[in-house]
């Protein structure tokens, strides 16, 4: 992006107590080409499946409408002329916040009936000019929506949630009337000044905990808080594969050395390479933290030294996998994923040098394994987490 800035999303989420799926529906996409994010935030009525069908269908509308570039206006029109209406409340039976963030760092928010999306600058809450839409098609006339646009500086964070967060501990002694929108900002503003840096998936996550010890750690709703963080990249280098000509062993180790951020070598030849052409030792532990996988290894500068082929397809299972309700345990393809999800512009290396020890030279099996295991990463990585991957070739 134009911006010097990265911008991290995330959405942290817990069902209704009684509920295995969840009624509100969090979609992102980023728009490579465009250089565009988009997300919506959709609220179904009630919980459960039907409310996750409702939520469904209108997120999926909203992002693709958005997507095409149509106006506020005409996404809203659209939507609520197919949203299903309660016929004893005469409301629809879902509702939506929508997020789009263009190439010239413009952020657009609309809003239908979802607790008002919380900007904050400087730690503190920031009011940019919302416009109210007020709609005039014979089906949705007098019905309301509102509507912002701002530029963001380095530091800014958008916090908008279900009514699950706004509406927690309603009816109890403590909390009455709810949580409210009033109560999470001084919450999320008193979090950024005790930990300016945290990340969008933490600080959703302190929002939701929040949320569901509330009610008592049994959710009357669907809960979900999606943030976003417009901050300086985080960098990660994922180097697998040793190099396919030898004298290129010396560029692979140099790329290593003078990259600027964390650092990944899977692959045991790839290590040797790394350890050898930059005159470092490989200490080598014997802890199985995996039953599945080789122990780790340590090279003194690199982060994570790990098994190659194994270890990479553990990380792509773990990825398809995981979602807000997950936990990592301690194994290397777990660490891998902790080291991936902490960062935004992740740069692989992959060698093109056929292992002899498994591999017949003449069937490079093993090299189309590692690239098609290599290639599932990168698409979950851009497709479910919004990560920048570039990938190369030596």
């Amino acid at each position: 992006m134009n911006q010097p800035f990265y911008i991290e999303v995330n959405c942290q989420q817990k069902n209704h107590e009684d509920e295995r799926i969840c009624g509100d529906v969090f979609l992102s996409e980023r728009v490579k080409e465009e250089k565009r994010i988009v997300a919506v935030l959709s609220d179904g009525m009630g919980h459960g499946v039907k409310a996750n069908i409702l939520a469904t269908l209108t997120a999926t509308m909203a992002l693709n409408f958005t997507r095409e570039h149509k106006d506020f206006h005409t996404i809203a029109e659209i939507i609520m002329k197919t949203l299903p209406v309660c016929s004893v409340r005469k409301i629809s039976y879902a509702t939506f916040t929508i997020i789009d963030i263009e190439i010239d760092g413009k952020v657009s928010i609309l809003e239908y009936d979802n607790p008002p999306a919380s900007i904050f600058r400087n730690n503190k809450p920031y009011e940019p000019e919302w416009q109210c839409i007020i709609l005039e098609s014979e089906e949705n006339r007098g019905k309301e929506l509102r509507s912002c646009t701002f530029y963001p500086e380095k530091g800014d964070r958008i916090v908008f949630c279900s009514d699950g967060v706004a509406q927690s501990g309603l009816g109890s002694r403590k909390l009455p009337f709810g949580w409210g929108i009033d109560s999470m900002n001084h919450f999320i503003s008193e979090t950024l000044e005790k930990k300016p840096f945290i990340s969008a998936r933490q600080l959703a996550k302190k929002v939701i905990n929040v949320a569901v010890s509330n009610d008592n750690y049994h959710p009357k709703d669907d809960t979900s808080c999606a943030s976003f963080y417009f901050r300086e990249p985080r960098k990660l280098l994922l180097v697998t594969g040793p190099p396919y000509e030898k004298k290129k062993d010396i560029d692979l180790a140099m790329a290593v050395h003078k990259y600027q951020g964390k650092k990944i070598i899977c692959g045991a030849t790839t290590a040797e390479v790394v350890a050898r052409e930059l005159g470092l030792e490989i200490r080598d532990s014997f802890e199985f933290l995996d039953n599945d996988l080789p122990p780790i290894s340590y090279i003194n500068g690199i982060n994570l030294v790990t098994e190659g082929i194994l270890t990479l397809g553990k990380v792509t299972e773990i990825l398809r996998n995981h979602d807000s309700n997950s936990v990592l345990g301690h194994g290397p393809a777990d660490q891998i994923v902790d080291l991936i999800l902490q960062s935004d512009e992740i740069h692989i290396i992959i060698g093109t040098r056929i292992n002899i020890a498994h591999q017949d030279p003449t069937l490079p099996v093993e090299l189309e394994i590692r690239r098609t295991v290599v290639k599932r990463i990168v698409r979950i990585l851009e497709e479910k987490f919004l990560k920048e991957v570039t990938m190369e070739y030596i």
